[in-house]
Order: structure tokens, then sequence, then C-alpha cells
């Protein structure tokens, strides 16, 4: 399938989940995940009008990104891999959004940069609701502190909350975890969702969901 016919058969999923979500579904805007993708892809799919784009890595985003903006200026870039605090100052350059804040030493990295760049990029915190050891993310008994932590120590706003559930575990539960995170935190923004889940994620209240293979096709 084509690019550009895949984005069109995934927003039409879209659609529908957020018909059968009800109150309760979220506002699905589509990530294109274009990690380890050539430029070429990115270009079709902004060819095709898409306009949101995440990448995992800040080092790729910058091979890519920023000779695509002067053509496409309405063009938005999501973090959504683990950040380095000594990559804080190309983030906030770079990216509109950053979802993947989750321990002290990058909220202070990322605030320090703010301050320096008078940029004010949209920022999530990342929440292992699996409590995977492996995996980034605070744990959720520990995110009440961590989001003071963010918003008194460091002065930044946080918009949402951001989660990846553990890959052999039904995905819904975890859902509806962050969704009651975020209402109980009073956060208004939830990314969460990807390829093989972004309908079931839109139905329980995703304001982002991030797809990749759906789009691009399996990574070679």
């Amino acid at each position: 399938m084509e690019i550009g016919d895949a984005l069109s058969a995934i927003q039409l999923k879209i659609a529908e989940a957020k018909k059968d979500g009800g109150i309760l579904a979220g506002d699905g805007q589509l990530i294109a995940v274009s990690k380890t993708r050539p430029v070429e892809d990115v270009e079709a799919a902004l060819e095709a009008g898409q306009r949101l784009f995440g990448e995992n890595r800040v080092q790729e985003a910058e091979a890519k990104f920023p000779g695509l903006r002067p053509r496409y200026p309405d063009l938005k870039l999501h973090l959504i891999g683990p950040l380095q605090s000594n990559k804080a100052k190309e983030a906030v350059a770079l990216f509109d959004v950053i979802e993947t804040i989750d321990r002290p030493k990058i909220a202070a990295a990322i605030a320090k940069e703010m301050a320096a760049q008078g940029r004010q990029p949209g920022l999530f915190v990342q929440v292992n609701t699996g409590e995977e050891p492996q995996k980034a993310g605070v744990l959720p008994g520990e995110l009440g502190e961590f989001l003071t932590l963010c918003c008194k120590t460091h002065g930044l706003t946080i918009s949402g909350l951001m989660c990846i559930p553990p890959v052999d575990e039904a995905p819904a539960p975890h859902f509806e975890f962050l969704r009651q995170l975020a209402e109980k935190y009073k956060l208004p923004k939830l990314s969460m969702g990807m390829s093989a889940d972004y309908e079931t994620a839109v139905q329980m209240g995703a304001d982002y969901v991030r797809v990749g293979t759906a789009i691009f096709g399996a990574r070679g």
C-alpha cells in the first residue's frame, strides 16, 4: 500500500474509533512515526497531507527535518524516544513536543534549555504503566512527586502523559490506567497507542496515537 493510501485508511479508522468511543474518545491525532525511515518516505507522507511526525532519536531527526521545515512550515515534530540530558539543547531547539520526560535530570535540563532558548515545546511525562524494569518512564506510584518537581521546582508546564504498554499484555487496561492518572492529576492530553492498537487507544481517550509500521510498512 502506498504511504498516502495508508494514511487515508488509518484516518478513517481513527474517525470510526472516535464514534465508537463516545464521550471517552480522544482527539486521536495521528503521529506518523518516521524513525529509521528515509527522508523520501517523510516527504511522501507530507505530500499526502500528513504534518505530525514522531522520532525516537534527536540525531536522526536533526538529519531529516530542518531541511523540510522551510517547505512545510506547519510541520510538527514529537520526540517519542528516550532523551539523554546531553541532547536537551538540540531537543528543545528542534521538537515541538517532547513526550518522554521521565526523570529529574531530564526535567532540569529541559527547563534550563527552554529558558536559554526562549522556546516552549509541549511536554509530556512518560509513565511506565507496566512497571517494567527495562523500560523508561516514571513509576505510577512516583508520578505525583515527579509532577510536583517538574512544575514547582523547574517551572515546567506538563501537558499530558504518555505510555508504552508491555508487549505481552493487553493494552486496554494500560490505556485506561493512564487515562485515570491524567484525570487524577488534571492533565488534559494522552499519547498512547501504536500500529497494533491505535483504534483501542482512541476509543479510550488518546489525543495522540503513534503509528509507524501501518503507514510506512515493516522496517527493513
